[in-house]
């Protein structure tokens, strides 16, 4: 018996060797795979939540420091930031290269209240197809936004978009980037995208809760055009080239501007199913300049060693809450509507303004140190709503400062830390008294937090 079961055992390997030789995998198409593997620990001096605690908070909120989070800590691992990516190399196509990518990284649960450490889900970030010419590209698929093109180089997975650096989400679009060589050193280069109007589903703001002292949950949506997005960007290879983003690349010098525009419409109801505001319009919309700069330039165009980068955005915008350009969607005014007695309606886009900079330094070719500072700042927040709406407060300026040190052991593997401080300013009452030190104007309250974070990456 024993030996017919170990033939048995044999056989199926046989067969199962034989139609998998037969059969094997393949793609018609050149592929490559990477990606990383990241642990990351994290202590905060604020409680920033379970299990993102290892982010800072996307809105950019932090804890107001007389709620219980605000007066706990936190310590917590994750390895979910690990990311992986496949690439294609198509057929050409009237001349053009032909080129596709999907990455994804495992961060899918918490969006859908599955928060487990343990049992993390795969998420998609990327998914693109290109087509190539020389100095046309047109591109289809979910890629960055077009907006903010600054990212904060943060061992912090939200590289400073809720503090000056709004260069998320990833949004499903349609790009065209045409560049324009003036000489082999200088191009300037035009992009424009039609982009998925993301703000329909982060229509933040604040919301009233009553209405002629009836209770019941003001019920909205809204509904959006298709944004359009566009950059104009200057490069010149005649000062060199710097370390960029975690240094991973030597970029040039590139200076330009940035902006989207869009508008969404709102359709509110009290709480007996009434019209209070029926298709309301309101714009979204945003501007600004960015610059990289190479301080120092790499000796050779490939080492790091002595280098030194600048680099830093400033903009404006409206009703960008989606992407943390502006704190909230819509701001609202406290106003008597017909037999509703007092009602609120819609005043308005929020707006606000931001700025972001960090230098980048590699003394050597394996350490690099960055220094950064961000902040959001509203720019009306006297029409906020001064009463029962805004009764938790609501955020007027958002600041950070970071600094962080890694450590490249080979090509494969790196340690980095760093120490970051958040801070959040909250307004309740209006007008007020009391006054920020660090930004000399009012505020009621504020959260801080200062975080500190140790990583270990392996690249492959």
């Amino acid at each position: 018996m024993k030996k017919q079961i170990l033939g048995f055992v044999a056989a199926s390997i046989m067969i199962s060797g034989t139609a998998f030789a037969d059969e094997p995998v393949m793609s018609k198409f050149k592929m490559s795979i990477g990606g990383f593997v990241k642990l990351d620990y994290a202590y905060n001096s604020t409680d920033l939540g379970q299990p993102l605690g290892m982010l800072s908070p996307s809105s950019g909120f932090i804890p107001r420091t007389s709620t219980a989070a605000g007066q706990s800590d936190q310590s917590q691992f994750t390895a979910r930031q690990s990311r992986i990516w496949i690439k294609i190399a198509g057929p050409e196509m009237y001349g053009a290269k032909t080129n596709a990518l999907i990455e994804g990284d495992f961060y899918g649960d918490y969006l859908t209240g599955n928060q487990s450490t343990e049992s993390p889900t795969f998420r998609m970030r990327l998914a693109y197809g290109t087509v190539d010419w020389p100095n046309t590209q047109v591109l289809f698929g979910q890629f960055w936004d077009t907006w903010g093109p600054m990212v904060a180089s943060t061992v912090d997975f939200r590289s400073g978009a809720g503090w000056g650096a709004p260069n998320t989400p990833r949004v499903p679009q349609f790009r065209i980037t045409q560049k324009y060589n003036f000489n082999p050193d200088n191009t300037l280069s035009i992009i424009l995208s039609a982009q998925n109007p993301t703000e329909n589903f982060a229509a933040s703001g604040i919301v009233p809760t009553t209405y002629s002292g009836t209770t019941g949950a003001t019920t909205y949506f809204s509904s959006g055009a298709v944004n359009g997005a566009g950059q104009l960007m200057f490069t010149s290879k005649g000062l060199g080239a710097a370390p960029g983003y975690a240094g991973m690349a030597l970029n040039p010098l590139k200076v330009g501007f940035f902006g989207l525009y869009g508008n969404q419409s709102y359709n509110i109801y009290n709480n007996s199913g009434a019209p209070i505001n029926s298709d309301q319009s309101y714009k979204t919309w945003g501007g600004g300049f960015y610059a990289f700069v190479p301080v120092l330039k790499s000796s050779d165009g490939k080492s790091r060693a002595g280098t030194a980068s600048l680099e830093g955005q400033i903009y404006e915008a409206a009703n960008m809450s989606y992407n943390t350009a502006t704190a909230y969607g819509i701001i609202q005014t406290n106003v008597p509507v017909g037999t509703f007695g007092p009602a609120y309606q819609i005043y308005g886009s929020a707006k606000g303004w931001g700025y972001a900079a960090q230098m980048i330094i590699y003394p050597t070719q394996e350490l690099g140190i960055t220094l950064g500072t961000g902040k959001r700042q509203d720019l009306n927040n006297a029409s906020y709503l001064m009463s029962a709406g805004a009764a938790q407060g609501y955020s007027t300026g958002n600041y950070q400062y970071y600094v962080n040190l890694a450590y490249d052991f080979n090509a494969a593997v790196r340690l980095a830390a760093e120490y970051q401080y958040l801070r959040t300013n909250y307004q309740t009452t209006y007008p007020l008294t009391s006054v920020d030190p660090l930004t000399k104007k009012p505020v009621s309250d504020f959260g801080q937090s200062n975080c500190f974070r140790v990583a270990a990456y392996y690249f492959f």
